[in-house]
């Protein structure tokens, strides 16, 4: 189940605040300039659906997001648990870093944990299927997967070279919750 949970930076032990109604989600993040909606499929998808099946499917959202803020490439990522590259993966995300464009990643299946550092705040996002999140350009942030990850993503680039990181050099990712799965 999708959740918001607020912290004060320096204080990982104690939310100020816990939200799990996606529409009381999508108010509070949208106060600090975060995108956050729910999309629902046109259609049925198969078992293991492939990157067109999927983009197919979303094709009305995904169009629309286009339109409104000139997303340049759009792809499918999927995780397995037992994906052979699944830790490599999951560390290369949980450092605090920002990007030069959005971050945009819808939920087509399974789950993931964003965490936003916006000002004195960070902003603890558990997304699940059917979540659109978008963290705007230069928001510091971190990713967690979880270390069983399985999820589904649609991603949207402003960027054709795809997703590119630049690090803060921060250890407060470190301090804040993982995604146990």
């Amino acid at each position: 189940m999708s959740n918001l949970k607020v912290f004060r930076d320096g204080h990982p032990e104690q939310p100020e605040q816990i939200i799990n109604d996606k529409l009381a989600m999508a108010e509070e993040l949208g106060r600090v300039g975060i995108r956050y909606e729910q999309w629902q499929a046109v259609g049925a998808l198969t078992q293991q659906p492939s990157q067109e099946e999927v983009l197919d499917v979303y094709r009305r959202e995904i169009d629309r997001l286009i339109d409104e803020e000139g997303y340049q490439t759009v792809d499918v990522v999927s995780m397995t648990p037992d994906h052979p590259q699944k830790q490599a993966a999951r560390e290369k995300f949980l450092e605090e870093h920002s990007h030069s464009e959005d971050e945009v990643r819808f939920f087509v299946d399974g789950q993931g944990l964003f965490s936003l550092h916006i000002g004195e705040r960070i902003y603890e996002v558990l997304c699940t299927k059917g979540d659109l999140i978008s963290v705007p350009a230069n928001t510091p942030h971190w990713f967690d997967m979880g270390p069983n990850p399985n999820f589904t993503a649609i991603r949207l680039f402003n960027n054709p070279e795809g997703w590119v990181a630049n690090f803060t050099g921060s250890d407060i990712a470190q301090r804040f919750n993982r995604l146990e799965n």
